[in-house]
């Protein structure tokens, strides 16, 4: 079997992750979402974030969202898990110092309690928060709260695909800016394209 090689251009390595999301993440039919809400669409971009090419395209293409001024990524668990450590180790092979966090889902129940899991920088500091999909915004706000409680400073979200419900408008009613590699439409287009 050949070697799997990485695109060298973003261009080639946005094109290349989202036929991955399209055949991998993406169904059409009626479903429940997690907000309780039926939907046409339903998104779960963990076959993709869980293999070795796509957590090399997300950490790619993710970090060229993250704030420069950023000491570390954070995201809710599960999904944010690999994208904040794909973002991180990319950062690490490009010579930027940038950290990983995990943001519990709820605080530990044992030992000290915690909310963060990871090498916690200086409070004070930008941290960029990461989340695989952003419907109403709820997981993201719940990591940015956790986040600006323990006193850092939280200005932006970036998610592999916005799916335009609501949660765009929930980023910039908290004060932050919400970037996203990928809207639904796009991802649903594409996949028609290669039904």
């Amino acid at each position: 079997m050949p070697p799997i090689l990485l695109p060298t251009t973003t261009a080639a390595m946005r094109q290349e992750l989202l036929v991955r999301l399209a055949r991998q993440a993406y169904r059409h039919g009626l479903f429940t979402l997690a907000s309780g809400r039926s939907s046409d669409h339903y998104v779960n971009c963990k076959p993709v974030s869980l293999s070795g090419l796509g957590l090399a395209l997300l950490g790619a293409l993710l970090l060229e969202q993250v704030e420069p001024e950023a000491a570390a990524v954070a995201g809710l668990t599960l999904g944010a898990d690999p994208l904040v450590s794909a973002v991180a180790m990319r950062a690490a092979l490009d010579g930027r110092d940038l950290d990983a966090l995990i943001v519990r889902k709820e605080a530990k129940g044992h030992g000290t309690g915690a909310w963060l899991e990871g090498p916690l920088p200086e409070t004070g500091r930008r941290i960029t928060v990461l989340e695989d999909v952003v419907t109403s915004g709820g997981s993201s706000l719940k990591a940015v709260h956790q986040l600006r409680q323990a006193g850092y400073t939280v200005g932006r979200v970036v998610t592999i695909v916005d799916r335009q419900e609501g949660g765009l408008e929930a980023m910039t009613a908290a004060g932050l800016e919400l970037r996203s590699l990928f809207r639904l439409e796009e991802v649903a287009a594409t996949a028609a394209g290669l039904r």
